[in-house]
């Protein structure tokens, strides 16, 4: 039986970063992809979900001149295509309708556009809010073999277009163009689905993801080439731009003519760019591979990156207290920056230790940022006889410990006034679920970089920074907790030892379950109902906070949306 003769292609995947709204930058960018595509002979580009306009631009959507500039923009990059096809996402305004579109444009010419039919509605996503569902699948012709195109949520759903595409439709290759933001485990678990949808489908598969951070989303990239047999093929580097190419051979399926009871677009693309080709060499691209630990604190990196750039800064300040979650922060923001962008300022108090300022100074040297130190003491001096008439007659206690949060957080906010310098706090997630932080003191900020880590991950991301050299004082990291706002304060007097609430938070917030399904080994069920008492009651406290780059399942603001006045008993 002769040897079916398959089709080569050469697809490149444009993992980009966007961003919302910059049209220009965005388009020069696509630009710059598709000259270098071009160059190397690309049968097919693709880039993200919404590359043109940015993700998610959410309700920007509702302004007729965003949608205006995105069809622009996409005028502006149609010319650029000659010589191979590319798949394009943009925001799409149809009559009334607005949609999250893939532009299908071929050799100098917008041939079709693919509306995206499932709209994912949950966690992070609002999608309903903006877009109309797409009603009809997209397919081409190229090269003798059918391409397929699906946007983001669209493979996610087994039943969905995709299957209908590879199935009935008699797809070689299906196209996915994402924007899919990570949290921890992400990354892992999308790769399952779409070597799952590869074997499923009997298709080739050629998937992009956004990269880059977005206020509080990040996207981490890991666009891939996937094989019918699920083998992936060429995958991205996690939280790096880069165009990645992927040379395949497809072997056409038979082709059958379609049923009049399945509703499939077709296209065609130009005869021009069917002809066989010999491609010019490609450089070597390594993909590495990172563990869960690394994965989290590239997303943190990037993320702050991003965030801080992106909104016009180039210097941050933040407090340093001698603890874990400021001296975690500062790493992150001097990989991020770069350490002449970072300043610490300590601001000691009459209960600040001796060794709590000594571990502030080492960590700064180690990671080599510039440091302030500002003592508060007789600013509290100042606050006291100010407040002694009102506050006669009252015993010292959590008013006069936050006043000292309030004046820290009011010396900062000083500094970024005066030098624009962004402030970034320094709580965790285990800390803000709970509220233990102080609205208007040390929540003040414009950015909160690990309001989304569990103290459990602080301490292990701080553990691994130090696994080769030391970054973060081991004094610092093996030190018993403590704001150090009256004498002998430590954490585990307001709160149950961490390893003990992070269980108990990760059950009561990411999985929703119930106080009374909720059971931790050393904490009594009265401990447990407290826990959520304080979880509940803190939502006017997180309201009113920074982003935060999100990496759980379930982050606080999008992800978690819950009233503040309420009488529900959890």
């Amino acid at each position: 039986m002769p040897k079916k003769l398959g089709t080569a292609m050469r697809i490149a995947l444009a993992q980009m970063n966007s961003m919302v709204g910059d049209f220009d930058d965005n388009t020069n960018r696509i630009k710059s992809h598709l000259k270098q595509a071009r160059k190397m002979g690309t049968d097919v580009i693709l880039f993200p979900e919404l590359a043109i306009t940015g993700y998610p631009p959410e309700d920007l959507l509702l302004k007729d001149s965003f949608l205006m500039h995105s069809h622009r923009a996409l005028e502006k990059i149609v010319s650029h295509t000659r010589g191979l096809t590319a798949i394009v996402g943009f925001a799409e305004k149809h009559g009334n309708s607005i949609y999250n579109s893939a532009a299908l444009l071929c050799n100098g010419k917008h041939v079709g556009t693919c509306r995206k039919m499932l709209l994912p509605n949950y966690g992070v996503f609002d999608e309903k809010r903006y877009f109309q569902e797409g009603s009809t699948p997209v397919r081409f012709a190229l090269k003798g073999a059918t391409l397929g195109i699906t946007i983001c949520e669209d493979i996610w759903e087994e039943s969905g277009p995709g299957k209908t595409l590879c199935g009935k439709g008699g797809v070689d290759l299906l196209l996915n163009i994402s924007s899919s933001p990570f949290h921890k485990g992400k990354g892992t678990a999308r790769k399952k689905m779409i070597q799952q949808r590869a074997r499923s489908y009997r298709s080739h598969i050629a998937y992009v993801n956004l990269v880059g951070g977005q206020d509080e989303l990040v996207f981490d990239g890991q666009s891939m080439m996937v094989a019918p047999d699920g083998k992936i093929v060429t995958q991205g580097n996690s939280f790096a731009e880069e165009l990645i190419f992927s040379d395949i051979e497809i072997i056409p399926k038979p082709k059958k003519k379609l049923s009049s009871k399945i509703n499939i677009r077709s296209y065609r693309a130009p005869a021009g760019l069917s002809k066989q080709k010999k491609y010019p060499a490609l450089p070597s691209h390594i993909c590495c591979d990172k563990t869960e630990v690394e994965e989290i604190f590239s997303a943190l990196v990037l993320g702050t990156r991003d965030y801080i750039s992106k909104n016009g800064f180039s210097k941050v300040v933040l407090g340093l207290s001698g603890g874990i979650d400021s001296a975690l922060t500062a790493v992150i923001a001097a990989q991020a920056l770069g350490s002449e962008n970072v300043v610490g300022v300590l601001m000691p108090s009459p209960y600040s230790s001796e060794g709590s300022v000594q571990d502030s100074l080492d960590l700064a040297k180690n990671i080599d940022i510039a440091t302030l130190t500002l003592p508060i003491e007789k600013a509290m001096e100042a606050y006291g006889h100010i407040l002694a008439k009102p506050f006669k007659g009252t015993g010292s206690g959590l008013a006069e410990e936050n006043i000292q949060a309030r004046i820290r957080g009011n010396l900062l906010m000083a500094l970024s006034n005066k030098m624009g310098w962004m402030v970034l706090a320094t709580g965790n997630k285990s800390e803000f679920s709970v509220g233990y932080c102080t609205l208007y003191g040390d929540m003040a900020g414009g950015f909160a970089v690990i309001k989304d880590v569990p103290k459990f991950w602080v301490y292990k991301i701080s553990r691994w920074l130090n696994d080769e050299k030391e970054i973060i004082p081991e004094s610092i990291i093996t030190k018993e907790p403590s704001a150090e706002l009256r004498p002998d304060q430590k954490d585990s007097d307001s709160l149950p030892a961490y390893d003990l609430l992070d269980p108990v938070l990760l059950k009561y917030i990411e999985e929703d379950k119930s106080v009374e399904e909720i059971k931790v080994p050393g904490l009594s069920t009265t401990d447990i109902k407290r826990v959520a008492k304080l979880v509940d009651a803190s939502e006017y406290k997180r309201r009113q906070g920074p982003p935060g780059v999100k990496i759980t399942p379930k982050a606080f603001g999008k992800d978690r949306r819950l009233p503040i006045t309420h009488r529900h008993k959890s």
